[in-house]
């Protein structure tokens, strides 16, 4: 089993962990309802996708 020689240092730990970061949604404006939504998704409120209704109420 590989074991480190030396001990991380708490320069090297935070370099490599300063990918590790929450990343905002992707929102955009339904063209149909005018509400805030996720890219690439059906809206929660109308059900529309690509200007079609798509989900069942």
């Amino acid at each position: 089993m590989a074991v480190p020689k030396r001990r991380t240092s708490k320069t090297a730990k935070r370099q490599r962990r300063t990918h590790f970061k929450l990343r905002v949604p992707g929102m955009v404006e339904c063209p149909n309802c005018g509400e805030m939504k996720l890219a690439h998704r059906v809206c929660k409120e109308c059900g529309t996708y690509k200007g079609k209704s798509v989900a069942n109420d």
